[in-house]
C-alpha cells in the first residue's frame, strides 16, 4: 500500500476512493463519512506513518540484537 492509501486510510478508516499516480488532486471519493481530509492532513498523516514506520523497524533490530546478546550470553547462537 502506497503513503497516500495509507494516510487516508489512517484518517478516514471507513473511506472508499481511487486516484492517479498518488496525486492528492485526482481523489474520486466513492464513500466518505464527514469531509475529505486536507492535502495538510494527509501530508501530516503521511509524516505520522513514516515516523512510525522506523520506530518499528528500528523496535525490531534492537529486539533482535537483545535476543542475539541474551543467546551469546548463554553460549548459543540463532541457529541452536
Amino acid at each position: 500500500m502506497n503513503d497516500l492509501s495509507k494516510a487516508i486510510f489512517k484518517l478516514r478508516p471507513g473511506a472508499e476512493f481511487s486516484y492517479t499516480d498518488e496525486d492528492y488532486s485526482s481523489i474520486q471519493w466513492i464513500k466518505l463519512e464527514g469531509n475529505p481530509p486536507t492535502q495538510a492532513e494527509i501530508d501530516a498523516a503521511i509524516e505520522e506513518i513514516k515516523a512510525e514506520e522506523a520506530n518499528a523497524k528500528a523496535k525490531t533490530e534492537t529486539d533482535k540484537a537483545a535476543a542475539q546478546a541474551k543467546l551469546a550470553a548463554l553460549g548459543l547462537t540463532a541457529d541452536d
